[in-house]
């Protein structure tokens, strides 16, 4: 007796997210597949966002290389570029019909609407979707919702205990390395003002035929869009992803751990990785990273706390990120816990606000996409969050103004770190500060900008009093309120408000 085997014509789809070297679904090959320039990446009419001009050229160079590299491999690829008068994915799954295409591969994108998108057109024209395993993360959907399964609420600071014993990372037996879970306290210092000539400088990705390629596009179709697109910084390559790799663990990794909270006047790199742009696309996987930082690690006495606090970044923040927007993403999103509705103004994307340490920090990122994640929470989250603008105007500025930013990503970020709109869900109070903060970790002067700062820091807890006081976090500062004469009250009051209203 024979069995009938029903073989489907099937293609494997790879979006701009999924540039992996080792990609699951083109095992072997002679595959069909289509490269696809979805909207959602380049501008979309449902979800529309001016994406920095750093994230455009990373994801055309990126995957035309990628495009390259599978048709000398043996593939048989076609190319979808966005285009914005027909949607992507309408003209994907027109090119699918007309080949009669049965079954599509590809990897879960972790996007909800692009998943949701692809789901809906397959359904519509009678083709199978296999999902594969994402490489771009260490854990699986399943494992992070058995870990969430059995907790009312979840905590970074669990979830990483979690991970390090799960993926026996840095430990000893059942018990973490030296006895500690973190060392996150040692690594908050200011860089002396005597070392920072001795950063060492990023060595920029040299231009290649993919670089020009994006370039010509981006001064064609999007010159109005925010930042810098001629300046070539990152790898688009597998190959030039790993140099960029080496040369952070080479030259960084070993103050790393002790400056990464630091931050520096018109200086962006510092002693940070950057490697989150060629990380959230598929160059580099989490995997390969770890990896390689433990045997770096190893082999140049790289200090604990540096290593420690790298692996945290990445097996700790990074999943829980994911697993976050997995879960509960939708419905974090959907809520503004403090009411805040002011809109973002045009100084806000020009670096034009007063405010010398965020217009600092907002030129700088027109140049290059990127800032170190404490610029990120506390001068730009923190200072968002002062001013009361809306957690969905925060959302959209993020997406459009960094080259690693992602759905999975800002979800999380913004709602709940930043902004704490979802009123607590992952986070037990806001993470915002009065300006005391920022010059303690920078050699920023005090002046016009610090009095504003702290007067918006005032007002925002005199305004909010009485919530905060529900909070044993918070009780040291309502205080401080509580025994602030009226006349004080008033001149932060005054000055706040003058600030707000002149935005």
């Amino acid at each position: 007796m024979f069995s009938e085997v029903l073989i489907l014509r099937s293609a494997c789809v790879v979006f701009p997210n999924q540039l992996f070297e080792h990609n699951p679904c083109l095992k072997g090959q002679g595959h069909k597949v289509w490269l696809v320039e979805d909207d959602l990446f380049f501008g979309d009419s449902q979800y529309p966002q001016r994406f920095h001009q750093q994230k455009l050229q990373l994801h055309m160079a990126s995957m035309d290389y990628y495009h390259s590299t599978l048709t000398a491999l043996g593939h048989d690829c076609h190319y979808i570029e966005y285009r914005a008068e027909e949607p992507a994915m309408k003209r994907l799954f027109n090119a699918l019909g007309e080949q009669k295409i049965e079954q599509i591969h590809t990897v879960d994108p972790v996007d909800f609407i692009l998943k949701k998108r692809l789901e809906q057109y397959a359904y519509e024209g009678h083709i199978q979707i296999t999902w594969h395993k994402n490489p771009g993360f260490l854990n699986t959907q399943r494992q992070n919702s058995a870990y969430r399964d059995s907790k009312k609420r979840w905590f970074m600071a669990d979830f990483y205990r979690h991970q390090r014993t799960r993926l026996n990372i840095l430990m000893d037996g059942d018990k973490p390395v030296s006895g500690r879970w973190s060392f996150d306290e040692e690594n908050r210092k200011k860089i002396p003002k005597k070392e920072i000539a001795n950063i060492p400088e990023i060595q920029f990705c040299a231009k290649t035929q993919y670089h020009t390629q994006a370039i010509e596009r981006i001064n064609a179709d999007f010159s109005d869009h925010p930042g810098n697109g001629q300046t070539i910084i990152y790898p688009v390559t597998h190959e030039d992803a790993q140099l960029w790799l080496t040369a952070f663990f080479e030259q960084r990794f070993k103050y790393f751990g002790r400056f990464e909270d630091a931050i520096v006047e018109g200086q962006n790199w510092l002693y940070h990785s950057v490697l989150t742009p060629m990380l959230n696309i598929g160059l580099l996987t989490p995997k390969q990273v770890i990896s390689q930082a433990i045997q770096c690690a190893d082999e140049h006495e790289v200090d604990l706390a540096s290593l420690e606090g790298f692996v945290r970044q990445i097996i700790g923040w990074r999943e829980f990120m994911r697993a976050t927007y997995s879960d509960i993403g939708v419905s974090m999103r959907t809520q503004n816990h403090w009411q805040h509705k002011r809109k973002i103004p045009s100084a806000f994307y020009t670096g034009d606000t007063g405010i010398i340490p965020l217009d600092d920090t907002i030129k700088r990122i027109l140049q290059t996409g990127y800032c170190h994640h404490i610029e990120r929470l506390m001068v730009l989250g923190g200072f968002f969050f002062l001013c009361e603008f809306e957690p969905d105007e925060i959302y959209g500025w993020f997406m459009d103004m960094f080259i690693d930013s992602y759905d999975w990503v800002m979800v999380s970020n913004v709602y709940a770190m930043s902004q704490h709109a979802d009123g607590g869900q992952i986070t037990t109070k806001p993470y915002f500060s009065g300006s005391n903060y920022i010059i303690k970790m920078s050699h920023y002067k005090k002046g016009a900008w610090s009095d504003i700062w702290d007067a918006l820091y005032w007002r925002w807890i005199i305004k909010n009093h009485a919530e905060l006081k529900k909070n044993h976090r918070w009780a040291m500062m309502c205080s401080q309120v509580d025994k602030m004469e009226e006349d004080k009250k008033n001149a932060y009051l005054t000055e706040a408000n003058t600030y707000l209203s002149g935005l």
